[in-house]
């Protein structure tokens, strides 16, 4: 039986890579960071008994030395980072400790105590910036714009190094992906809770406004489903030679297209009004509901990001399987069931 060593269990794409994982007949061990807020598992509870799980830090090597000794793994995923781009412009140090010098030390644990491990690292089309090219593909000049990208150029460099060195070391580029699970301080879960809010005439969650406020509506952005990206992940790992890819639908949609679908899905016919930070949504009856905020605008907006994943469907076989307006709709019908759950034990 393979040993598979998950790193950054209680993210969005862990539960959906896991339970593939488990599907496939792997022992899984996985890796979580002790944290002091409330629903730490909430992502993998449901797995409850069947994973073991490991506390474990990518900014304590004793930690990770001690999960790597005691796993001996087969195959390696590392998931864990300091996930969110705008918060890597006010913790700049710690995004580099974690997703920059974090994967040093992953490397270090696979050369030390599994030196025949297979490795995959979470890379991200956040690395092509300031976008040299159209689409985007493995062969695309990295450029980027913000602490986060930079520490993740450094750690797809580190990947590059020691897989010339000899290790099986890869590194998935993964587009935007999300899920029903995605952290709700992503901009897609924002969309779907705010808009699940409006449906059930709820005040929106951050504010307490009747109405959504958002940033860059026009931002584009080529988005998928973390479900069928973890997938890809498990075909790179078995590869008989390692190459990193890039992961993506090759269709882009613009945040206003996102909350228009969502919108649409909930019953509700958006009307805008205004441009650039002036404009403004309203609903069939008039009402303003959705309102752009200056201050949900990154510092440094990457622009076009849409990928080339010829190569993946290639060599892996790997296609994207669920549809744009289905990604939508699994994400707005599970906030509105949330909500709904809240609402009946009075909360909201």
């Amino acid at each position: 039986m393979k040993r598979a060593l998950v790193l950054g269990s209680t993210g969005q794409d862990a539960g959906y890579l896991i339970e593939l994982l488990l599907e496939k007949g792997y022992k899984v061990y996985a890796t979580y960071r002790r944290g002091s807020t409330d629903g730490l598992f909430d992502r993998i509870t449901h797995l409850d008994g069947k994973i073991n799980l490991i506390c474990a830090d990518l900014t304590d090597l004793g930690s990770l030395e001690k999960a790597f000794k005691e796993v001996k793994p087969d195959e390696v995923y590392n998931l864990a980072a300091q996930s969110q781009v705008w918060v890597s412009f006010s913790q700049p140090t710690l995004t580099h400790e974690v997703n920059y010098l974090g994967v040093e030390r992953v490397i270090h644990c696979v050369k030390t105590y599994c030196p025949n491990a297979k490795l995959y690292q979470a890379s991200t089309s956040e690395m092509f910036g300031d976008v040299v090219e159209t689409p985007q593909s493995e062969t695309t000049p990295l450029n980027p714009v913000s602490p986060y990208s930079v520490a993740k150029v450094n750690a797809h460099n580190a990947i590059t190094r020691e897989r010339k060195e000899g290790m099986f070391a890869c590194a998935g580029i993964l587009f935007n992906h999300e899920s029903p699970r995605r952290g709700i301080d992503f901009v897609t879960r924002k969309i779907t809770d705010g808009v699940a809010r409006l449906k059930l005439g709820l005040p929106q969650r951050e504010t307490g406004k009747s109405y959504l406020e958002l940033g860059n509506l026009n931002a584009k952005r080529d988005w998928g489903s973390a479900g069928d990206y973890v997938r890809a992940m498990w075909l790179m790992l078995q590869q008989d030679v390692a190459k990193d890819y890039v992961i993506s639908t090759g269709e882009t949609r613009t945040v206003k297209e996102f909350v228009e679908i969502a919108a649409e899905m909930a019953g509700i016919k958006i009307t805008w009004k205004g441009s650039g930070i002036e404009e403004e949504g309203y609903d069939q009856n008039g009402k303003m509901i959705v309102k752009v905020n200056e201050k949900w605008f990154r510092p440094n907006e990457v622009r076009l990001l849409l990928g080339d994943s010829s190569l993946a469907k290639k060599e892996l076989g790997w296609e994207p399987q669920t549809s744009f307006k289905d990604l939508v709709e699994s994400m707005l019908v599970s906030d509105l069931g949330r909500l709904e759950r809240c609402m009946n034990n009075g909360k909201n």
